[in-house]
């Protein structure tokens, strides 16, 4: 990796890769036990919150401080410190320090110096405590949504690990981890349980091989994709990268377009209208997570669509990664008034016209864009 951000690139994707490990154990303890409930809270806003948040957000801290210095390293994450500190949290934050220091432990599997101690709960806490810079349109900061996608996580299916790096409010680095992403994009809308699969026929497992780190820097026109580590790779560090590139489809009838599994901060029926209209005629795939930036980076898919329900306001870390990686790779994001997004007004994608459109190339972005044009006075919205 050379040039500008280099090496803040480098750490990223090292950092990303360990955190990818992370969730890779607690997920396969989620879905093999059935003390799933111990692995597992709730949120005020009654999303799942795991082992793996605290966990990831913990190890990118930890790492981005080693190298950059404290003092240096400032952090937007979706997690804080308040439910993991308090007194009834003790056997929660014992198994996020356990599973922490068992991923340091291996830290020359992704070109990382080992620490020379063990990490104590104190340290955990602090780093984990050090996520909580605001954004806003000057200065560095990194932006950090340690799983995206967590009900696909606890489901056995599609999540994400994001980092990005924003400078100046604009975004100029980015990393997704995918750690489910399969080999074979047809099985993207399998919804499956990728560790206790009996429906699987014998010999398919290459069918099946999965995961991902994709990342790209602002201004290269280049994205690239590393394979993650399994447990039975005999490989060293650096795991080799290809080039990866978005779609070069334009005709809607041929494009796959993506939206988000759940229904709760996505309107699906206005999705279909607009699909309809534009001439999409393919069912959408719907995907947890940043996954669905990362299916157009690679060309497996073509659009992504999302417009928020009224009062739903996005945040920066659920969208800065993949922007960037989208752009690299030859793709167009913009809101749905055709205007990049804004990633310098805080936690929030403040000024958000509409909605997000995700597009392999200009030809599909416009269509699309006149469309929400065309159909916006008629929806419900």
């Amino acid at each position: 990796m050379d040039g500008m951000y280099a090496q803040e690139l480098e750490v990223a994707v090292k950092a990303v890769h360990m955190a990818c490990s992370l969730c890779q154990r607690v997920q396969r303890r989620l879905v093999s036990a059935a003390a799933a409930e111990n692995h597992v809270l709730s949120k005020d806003d009654d999303s799942p919150v795991t082992i793996a948040d605290w966990g990831v957000q913990a190890i990118v801290s930890w790492l981005l401080s080693e190298s950059f210095g404290s003092q240096n390293v400032s952090i937007v994450a979706e997690e804080d410190i308040h439910a993991l500190s308090n007194s009834s949290s003790e056997k929660l934050l014992s198994s996020v320090v356990e599973i922490v220091n068992e991923c340091l432990d291996e830290a020359s599997k992704f070109g990382l110096q080992k620490p020379n101690k063990v990490i104590r709960s104190s340290e955990v806490l602090e780093a984990i405590g050090r996520c909580n810079a605001t954004g806003g349109p000057h200065g560095r900061f990194w932006v950090l949504d340690p799983v995206d996608g967590t009900l696909g996580f606890v489901r056995g299916n599609q999540y994400a690990v994001g980092l990005a790096l924003i400078e100046e409010g604009q975004v100029v680095i980015g990393v997704l981890g995918c750690p489910n992403y399969p080999l074979n994009k047809e099985l993207l809308s399998y919804h499956h349980q990728p560790y206790h699969n009996s429906k699987l026929p014998s010999g398919s497992y290459d069918l099946w091989e999965k995961g991902c780190v994709m990342f790209a820097r602002r201004g290269s026109r280049k994205a690239w994709m590393q394979p993650l580590a399994h447990q039975d790779m005999q490989v060293e560090w650096p795991y080799e990268a290809k080039l990866i590139s978005v779609s070069s489809v334009h005709d809607p009838a041929m494009a796959t377009f993506c939206e988000p599994v759940e229904k709760a901060n996505s309107n699906q029926s206005f999705t279909a209208e607009l699909a309809h209209t534009v001439g999409l005629r393919k069912q959408p795939l719907r995907v947890y997570s940043m996954v669905k930036y990362a299916a157009i980076a690679r060309g497996d898919a073509e659009v992504f669509m999302k417009f928020a329900r009224c009062g739903y306001k996005e945040k920066i870390w659920d969208h800065a990664a993949g922007v960037v990686i989208v752009h690299e790779a030859g793709g167009v994001v913009t809101d749905a008034g055709g205007r990049p997004l804004d990633f310098s007004r805080g936690i929030f994608l403040e000024g958000l016209d509409r909605g997000i459109v995700v597009c392999c190339g200009s030809i599909l972005h416009e269509k699309i864009i006149g469309a929400v044009y065309a159909s916006w006075d008629s929806s419900n919205l």
